[in-house]
């Protein structure tokens, strides 16, 4: 096992457990002890906007652990931190959304692909297919279930789980789809550079960090390199330029 590997699950691993920390530090104290006043709402505010950021970056978690990029030297431990994560966002199911990813990946932007539009790639036309796609009947009874347990079992307040959690999770959808499929996939003026049919946002490293985990910034990067760790694109798109001039 090559060095550059096992450092690619530390770095992964570690980034990953900050993530899911920081979502569970957010969730278990605005749902269970937050106390609403006045004075709190610009707190509840700052929490919900941190808590869709990190909402997507659990998204963006299991999404490396599809491609085996999480943890590439552990199979086992990959696949439980995806499942774990997808399944803390919005309980949805890892070995459902595994195949439809790598579709997406062998058909981009094209008929068999579950993130292309339908043939109306409005924004608000592509979203409803993109919802339909993920969203399930399953999935929407395992949420009602831990909703009722945290309501009736944990005495949380209905209102925090609609605030702490919903809110982020459906925020993070609304991130993921126009900053990690809408925007990269869309036809544009300028053609698509290959078969990928993707292009990379030019919104700088910063934000595109804080819109999508790079997912837009770098969005041909992953297709080129789908291997590549959401914290490792910027440095590939490095490496391909070295690359091309070479």
């Amino acid at each position: 096992m090559s060095t550059a590997l096992r450092r690619q699950t530390r770095i992964g691993v570690a980034l990953a457990a900050a993530i899911i920390v920081c979502w569970l530090a957010i969730h278990i104290s605005g749902i269970f002890f937050f106390r609403w006043s006045v004075g709190m709402i610009p707190v509840a505010a700052a929490m919900v906007l941190v808590q869709t950021w990190l909402s997507t970056g659990l998204f963006i978690i299991a999404h490396d652990a599809m491609h085996g990029a999480l943890a590439p030297t552990h199979p086992r431990l990959n696949r439980a931190i995806g499942t774990v994560s997808l399944a803390l966002y919005a309980c949805l199911s890892y070995a459902a959304l595994l195949p439809q990813h790598h579709d997406h990946h062998r058909h981009a932007g094209g008929a068999g692909d579950p993130d292309f539009h339908a043939g109306d790639p409005s924004l608000a036309g592509w979203f409803l297919q993109f919802f339909r796609t993920y969203y399930t009947h399953g999935q929407i009874v395992r949420i009602t279930i831990v909703a009722l347990i945290y309501t009736l079992l944990l005495g949380a307040p209905l209102g925090n789980i609609v605030i702490f959690w919903a809110i982020p999770a459906l925020g993070a959808v609304a991130q993921l789809f126009v900053f990690g499929t809408w925007m990269p996939h869309r036809e544009r003026a300028a053609p698509f550079a290959d078969h990928h049919r993707t292009h990379s946002l030019s919104i700088g490293p910063i934000v595109s960090l804080l819109t999508c985990f790079h997912f837009g910034g770098y969005h041909h990067e992953h297709h080129l390199s789908p291997g590549t760790p959401w914290w490792g694109l910027p440095a590939r798109r490095r490496d391909l330029a070295d690359q091309s001039r070479g």
